[in-house]
Formats: structure tokens, sequence, C-alpha cells
């Protein structure tokens, strides 16, 4: 169970997250001291060998970010795209995903079915309905600290102007965290601080539209939240590429031992010691 992102946000500094796709990448970005997490669904897309255009279902996403929270104790953030339908099925959705135990619903105001934020075509959804959705699921978490995210991907279909008024709109409809995706400069990621009235988190996306600035720079312009969605599933991807490639080529992995996660270290992860001790307790072993 993760614990609460309330508080964590309160404290200075700007709060470093990275993205998650399961619960083996959950313990390792724990285990190098991150204080949150935020469960990604463009990766979690890319592991079921889709491209992020919402074709995950509430049930895949929520079962993975279920896994992810009994996993880890730092908080996680869920990535519950559209909400998967109206605000009813946000209800819903809410609902799934505090049971599921995350300290965080990150909700965005594209139609259904969705679109990765750094695409072209995207399209959005009302500024009402989505106050309609920030509501519903503020209704279900009633005095429960788990919060929400809204999401606006309002600057690429109608400019940033308009995506600065739904931000205002939906924190003052509820929203505890404001992300406006996919600012173009800067300039721009500026006067998203200087304008909304919300704390702010930002995406940094490797080859996305916004420009990869350092969290010192994004704590200095006035953000609060960074997250880093698929670096570790991108950096995963590489290595994998790199040493299966030098698998078929050499027919055996010794000349790559250095560069894989010790045999030690890949079992310290999924916590063997203790289910071996679970074994000694109640099955007799030694």
């Amino acid at each position: 169970m993760s614990g609460s992102l309330k508080t964590i946000i309160k404290k200075p500094g700007i709060l470093i997250v990275p993205g998650a796709t399961d619960a083996f990448v959950a313990r390792i970005i724990e285990s190098l001291g991150f204080r949150a997490l935020y469960v990604t669904g463009a990766g979690i897309a890319n592991t079921l060998g889709f491209p992020d255009i919402g074709l995950t279902t509430m049930n895949e996403v929520a079962e993975r970010t279920r896994a992810v929270c009994n996993a880890v104790k730092i908080p996680v953030i869920a990535d519950a795209d559209t909400g998967y339908g109206n605000a009813i099925n946000v209800a819903r959705t809410t609902r799934v995903f505090m049971e599921a135990g995350v300290s965080a619903i990150q909700l965005e105001d594209q139609i259904t079915p969705k679109k990765c934020g750094h695409f072209e075509s995207k399209e959005v959804i009302s500024t009402d309905e989505m106050v309609g959705k920030v509501r519903a699921a503020t209704d279900v978490i009633g005095d429960n600290d788990m919060i929400v995210i809204a999401r606006t991907d309002a600057r690429e279909v109608h400019g940033l102007t308009e995506a600065i008024d739904r931000s205002n709109i939906y924190a003052e409809s509820g929203a505890d965290i404001v992300f406006l995706e996919a600012p173009k400069s800067i300039d721009e990621l500026k006067r998203v601080a200087r304008e909304v009235r919300a704390p702010l988190m930002v995406n940094m996306v490797e080859g996305g539209k916004t420009p990869l600035i350092s969290a010192e720079e994004l704590e200095i312009i006035g953000f609060k939240i960074v997250i880093y969605a698929n670096t570790a599933l991108r950096a995963a991807g590489s290595a994998v590429r790199d040493a299966l490639r030098v698998l078929k080529d050499e027919g055996t992995t010794t000349s790559i031992l250095n560069r894989l996660l010790s045999w030690d270290e890949r079992q310290r992860l999924v916590r063997l010691s203790h289910y071996n001790e679970l074994e000694k307790k109640y099955l007799g072993t030694s």
C-alpha cells in the first residue's frame, strides 16, 4: 500500500517521479530512494504491444497498478487516462484505483479514446464535461488522502491561453494538482507557472514537444512535480535490444555479465529472502 502524496508535496522542493510499467521496475525506483513513482499508462500500453492511443482497458491498467501498490511503500500516482468514459465511469474508476492503494489519480480532458500527449491530432472534451469528471472523482474520494491530478491537453488543440484557463477551472473544481501537457518552450513553461493558480506537474518526455530541462530549473520556474514517465521503459528497451544482439552475435552472454543485474540483486528486488523465511516458518524447511 502506497503512502500519502499530500504530505510530500507540502514539503519544500520539487518532487522527481520516475514512471514504472510494473512492480519490478517500481521496486528499482523505490530502492534508489525516489519518494514517489508514476504508473505510466503509455508504458503499460507499450508493454502490451500497443501504441498509446487508448487501447488499454481500465481493468488492465488497474491490475498492473494494484501490483505496483502492493510491491512498494512509496506513494503511487496512477495514470487513469480519461477515466475510461464519462463522469459516471470516472466515479467507478476512481473507486477502483483508490481500492488498489494509489495516492493520486491522474485524469485528462481528451476525448475517449485518447492519444499520447505528445502525438498530433488530439481532441479534447468540453471544459464543463471535464469539470464533471473532476467533481465525480473528488466526491468518491471524500475524506481519503488520495488526490486528483487534472491534466489538460488543450495546448495543442486550442492554444496555451485556453489550456491555462482550463487548468484554473479544474483547480477551482477540486483538482489538487494541475498538469498542463506539452508546453512547447521554456517561455511557455514560465507562463504556465505564473498564471495557473494551483500546484503544477510537468512531464519531461525525451524527444517530445516540451524542452528537456533539469528538475532544479523546473523548481525555480515554479513546478512542484516532474514526471519522467517512460524513461525507465525506454532505457530497458535499449538495454534488452543491445544484450540480445550480443547473444545473437556471440552465442553467449559472457561478455556482458557486467551489464546485467547480478543474481543477488535480482533476488533482493523480488524479496526472495522474505519468502524463504516464510517457508521456514510455515513449511518447516531449512
